[in-house]
């Protein structure tokens, strides 16, 4: 079954409307170039192995890899996207049992309706965090479980410096800090567990595709034209700290669990 619904998308900070068409023309290549998203899902879905519950929603599903994870452990799924495209390509690979467009931060779903809430990497493309984890917990059940990813400041600083260096801008997203993750979960039971995540590249034009193909070349606040040009990929080259023969890229990560009282 597929929902649809005309969410409200607040556009003060962050342009949903684009992150959403950005992340569905991603979808074809997604899974091929998510190898953070596999490791970070892989390491969230394990802290709620242990969960009885049944019901289990996947709060920016992406293609539902996760969410056909999560059936294969015997639960019911409901998989929620912001992207349309997205959410045809995990209802096309038969990922959930019902399927929902909508953002995190206003949930379609009855108040206690699902026994786990699962978000991986997603929180960090809404306006408000402390907001979307409001509504994550109004949607679960007493005794059920919130786990989230998300990414802190600090989060693709190499890429950000070597563009400091070509043009004085530094053409990637801010995250939050982790004190502000923190704050945001301060009226829940919970607990966090910050980790350094790096993956090398052997150049820039595979460091960049990689991001192209998640999805995740959007900036909250619109892109610049001329970015992708070979002259300005050869200068960011040039300017690139390049560690032990490669070209880093780091992730501030964020790992948290909130037990629903």
């Amino acid at each position: 079954m597929t929902y649809v619904i005309d969410p409200p998308f607040p556009t003060e900070t962050i342009d949903k409307p684009a992150i959403a068409a950005a992340f569905s023309r991603a979808a074809q290549s997604y899974d091929s170039a998510a190898k953070l998203q596999r490791t970070t899902g892989e390491a969230l879905l394990e802290r709620g192995l242990r969960h009885t519950g049944e019901t289990v929603l996947d709060a920016g599903c992406g293609t539902g890899f996760f969410s056909r994870r999560w059936r294969e452990l015997g639960k019911r799924v409901v998989a929620l996207d912001l992207a349309a495209g997205m959410l045809e390509y995990a209802r096309q690979q038969h990922a959930a049992d019902d399927y929902l467009l909508g953002d995190i931060e206003h949930i379609p779903l009855p108040d206690q309706s699902v026994d786990i809430c699962f978000s991986n990497l997603a929180v960090q493309w809404c306006s408000d965090l402390a907001a979307a984890l409001m509504e994550l917990y109004r949607v679960t059940r007493p005794g059920g479980l919130i786990l989230f990813s998300t990414l802190a400041d600090g989060s693709l600083d190499e890429l950000g410096q070597a563009w400091q260096q070509v043009d004085g801008k530094r053409h990637i997203n801010d995250f939050l800090p982790f004190g502000q993750i923190s704050a945001a979960c301060q009226g829940y039971r919970h607990q966090l567990t910050p980790q350094l995540h790096q993956q090398q590249f052997p150049d820039v034009i595979a460091l960049m595709r990689s991001l192209q193909g998640i999805g995740a070349t959007h900036l909250h606040h619109g892109r610049e034209t001329g970015l992708s040009g070979r002259q300005r990929l050869a200068a960011l080259q040039q300017a690139y700290v390049v560690q032990s023969g490669g070209y880093p890229l780091s992730y501030q990560l964020v790992y948290g669990v909130i037990y629903r009282d």
